[in-house]
């Protein structure tokens, strides 16, 4: 079993930045990928971004590309989400997750943490 905790969100004004973490720990040896989603009110999940865990190749959805940047720090078990230039769209519960077969679907994946809010003003 992997358990992953998420940081980081809050309010901030459109154009500024906030960086997540998401720190993993358990069962690490069965990760081979880790990936941010986001949820906004009434909508669906989607992706955000993933990155490998052995060779650290980074996947972002074309809405955040430019933007967000994935990152890891396999010492200390922890993805971070660096997000700049945010925007009201953005607003949304992230999500971390672990462990997957096909990166953009969240269905594949096998652990979740909690989600941390994050709300853009405008």
């Amino acid at each position: 079993q992997v358990q992953l905790v998420e940081s980081g969100g809050g309010l901030v004004q459109a154009g500024g930045s906030l960086r997540l973490s998401c720190a993993a720990s358990g069962s690490i040896f069965e990760i081979n990928v880790m990936g941010w989603f986001r949820q906004a009110l009434g909508k669906e999940r989607e992706f955000v971004a993933a990155i490998t865990r052995s060779t650290g190749t980074r996947y972002y959805a074309d809405s955040v590309q430019g933007r967000f940047t994935i990152s890891r720090d396999n010492t200390r078990n922890t993805v971070y989400l660096q997000m700049n230039s945010l925007k009201p769209e953005d607003a949304a519960v992230y999500y971390c997750a672990a462990k997957s077969t096909e990166l953009t679907n969240a269905n594949s994946y096998a652990y979740w943490g909690q989600g941390t809010p994050v709300t853009v003003s405008s």
